[in-house]
Formats: C-alpha cells, sequence, structure tokens
C-alpha cells in the first residue's frame, strides 16, 4: 500500500481498469479518451465509467491507446456506484519506444476522497516521451 494511502487512514476499495484511446496533443499538452470498469475488493460488484485523461506538460511523440490500472483508495470501504465520478488531479510520466510503459497518480473524485495509485504501469504503443501533471475527468453510466 502506498505511504500517502496508509498515513491518510485510506483504505483499498477495489481497481480501476481504463482503455485509452489514441487521442490528440501538442508538444505541451495532450488528451485522450477513457472507457473504464471499477471492480469492488468486497462485493465483486462491477461499475462501469467513461472520461478523458489530460496532461499539460512535455508530451513529445505519438502513442495508440493502452491500458491504465489503478488501485483505488477510500477514506471508507463503503463505496457506493458512481462514487468515483469526479475531477482527480496528479502526476504524469511516460516513455514508449515500440512499447512502453507509463504511470499517473491521482487523487480526486466527487469529494475529493478518492486516491488512484498506479498498481501496473500504463501499457502503450508508440514513439513518445511524456511528463507533467494529469488530469482525469470520470463520469458515471450509472
Amino acid at each position: 500500500m502506498p505511504a500517502f494511502a496508509q498515513g491518510g487512514g485510506s483504505v483499498e476499495v477495489g481497481i480501476l481498469d481504463c482503455a485509452v484511446k489514441s487521442g490528440e496533443g501538442t508538444p505541451l499538452s495532450s488528451a485522450k479518451d477513457l472507457s473504464c470498469t471499477f471492480q469492488r475488493v468486497e462485493a465483486g460488484e462491477i461499475d462501469i465509467y467513461f472520461g478523458q485523461i489530460r496532461r499539460v506538460g512535455l508530451d513529445l511523440g505519438v502513442s495508440e491507446g493502452g491500458i491504465i490500472r489503478w488501485l483505488v483508495f477510500a477514506s471508507s470501504s463503503d463505496v457506493g456506484a458512481g462514487a468515483l465520478a469526479g475531477d482527480y488531479v496528479g502526476v504524469s510520466a511516460e516513455a514508449t519506444l515500440g512499447v512502453g510503459l507509463g504511470a499517473n497518480a491521482l487523487v480526486g473524485g466527487g469529494d475529493a476522497s478518492i486516491v488512484l495509485q498506479p498498481v501496473s504501469l500504463k501499457s502503450q504503443v508508440g514513439l513518445n516521451l511524456a511528463a507533467g501533471i494529469a488530469e482525469l475527468e470520470l463520469r458515471s453510466l450509472e
């Protein structure tokens, strides 16, 4: 468990998997659409989300879509349907030469009490180097 989640009394509530679609960008920013599923640790129920991840900072090159997986931490284990909907912000870094990796650690949600910690690195294909501030907008289909 990440140190900032341990210190804040957060509990792991599930896993968020997002398919990242190819998107447009400039050398200083990018935006890519997402479709996500959230599976709770305890109930095993699955929620569907959609949204967009935006990065401001260095973003050179082109990459195809990929997969991002986050462990989801909250202040309580009682996370209802649609609870992850909201806006998140954090740091992001990735490097791709053919097949590459990246990571995005984010904090936010409807009441800013959700932490998304990369459980595995983002996988993608292309030629890209990026680092900066990431913003994630998640909306629920509920």
